[in-house]
C-alpha cells in the first residue's frame, strides 16, 4: 500500500472512532465554553471597574487564556489513533486486534506510523482552524466595545498559530508515548491530569529553571504572553517552539524504532 492511500486508510477509521468524535467536541466545546467565561469575566471586571480581579483586559486573552483545555482533546486523538489497533476485538469478531490487520494491509510498519502521524496532524489542525477563530469571534462578541486597549492583529494571529501547533504537538507526543506503552490507558490519565489539574512541570520550576526546556512549558509560549506571570521566565515562543519541537522528533524516531522492532 502506497503512503497516500495508508494516509487515506487511517484518516478513515480514525473519523469512525468514537474516541474521536470525543476528542474533537472536547477542544472545541470545552475552549468555546471556558472563552465564554473568561470574556464574560472580564467584561464585568471592565463594567464595574474592578480590573484588579482580573489578569487580563483583552479578548484575545480570554480566548489563549483557554487554549491549553485545547490540548485534552488533542492527547486523546493522539492516543486513539493508536491505542485503538491495540484493543481487543469481540469475542463473536473473533477477540483479535486491528493492529494484525493493518500490518497485513501495510507490512511497512513506518509507513503505517508515518500514516498515523499525518492522519493525528491533519484532524488537530483541522479542529484548530475551527475552534480558534471561533473562540475569537465568541469573546470579541461578549467583550464588545468594553475592550481597554485594540488587539494587535499580528500577535494575534501568531499566537493562533502557536497554539494550533501546540496542540498538533502534544498529540504526536501522546501519540508516541502510547506507541511505547502500547496502552492509552497511562498517556490519557497523566497528559490530561498534567493539562488541566497540576502542571508537574510547571511545579518543577520552583525547583530549578531547566524545566521550562521541558515540551509543554517550552511550547506553551507559543501562544502565551506576558500576561501569564508564571512563564515570565520561560523561553521565547520561537526556542520554545524549536525546543517542543525537537521533543516530538525526537519521540518519535523513538517509538519508530520500537514499533518496527518489537512483535506486533
Amino acid at each position: 500500500m502506497s503512503a497516500l492511500r495508508a494516509v487515506g486508510a487511517e484518516l478513515r477509521k480514525t473519523v469512525t472512532l468514537p474516541a474521536a468524535l470525543v476528542a474533537v467536541a472536547v477542544t472545541a466545546l470545552g475552549s468555546l465554553g471556558i472563552t465564554l467565561l473568561n470574556a464574560l469575566n472580564v467584561r464585568s471586571a471592565i463594567r464595574s471597574g474592578q480590573l484588579a480581579s482580573v489578569g487580563y483586559t483583552s479578548p484575545v486573552e480570554a480566548v489563549f487564556s483557554a487554549a491549553p483545555l485545547g490540548t485534552v482533546g488533542a492527547v486523546i486523538l493522539g492516543v486513539v489513533a493508536i491505542s485503538s489497533e491495540y484493543t481487543a476485538n469481540s469475542p463473536d469478531a473473533g477477540g483479535g486486534r486491528q493492529v494484525t490487520a493493518t500490518l497485513t494491509a501495510t507490512p511497512r510498519r513506518v509507513v503505517v506510523l508515518a500514516a498515523k502521524a499525518v492522519t493525528v496532524v491533519l484532524l488537530v489542525a483541522a479542529t484548530a482552524a475551527v475552534t480558534i477563530p471561533a473562540c475569537l469571534a465568541l469573546a470579541r462578541l461578549v467583550v464588545g466595545d468594553a475592550a481597554a486597549t485594540p488587539d494587535d492583529a499580528g500577535d494575534t494571529l501568531a499566537r493562533a498559530l502557536g497554539a494550533a501547533l501546540y496542540w498538533t504537538l502534544t498529540a504526536l507526543i501522546a501519540l508516541a508515548i502510547t506507541v511505547l506503552t502500547r496502552s492509552g490507558i497511562v498517556p490519557l490519565i497523566v497528559f490530561t491530569a498534567n493539562s488541566t489539574l497540576v502542571s508537574v512541570p510547571l511545579l518543577l520550576t520552583k525547583l530549578t529553571s531547566l524545566a521550562y526546556w521541558l515540551p509543554d512549558l517550552a511550547g506553551m509560549r507559543l501562544f502565551a504572553r506576558d500576561t501569564w506571570g508564571m512563564f515570565e521566565d520561560a523561553l521565547d515562543p520561537l526556542t520554545g517552539g524549536l525546543v517542543m519541537s525537537a521533543w516530538t522528533v525526537g519521540l518519535l524516531a523513538v517509538c519508530a524504532v520500537v514499533f518496527t522492532r518489537r512483535d506486533a
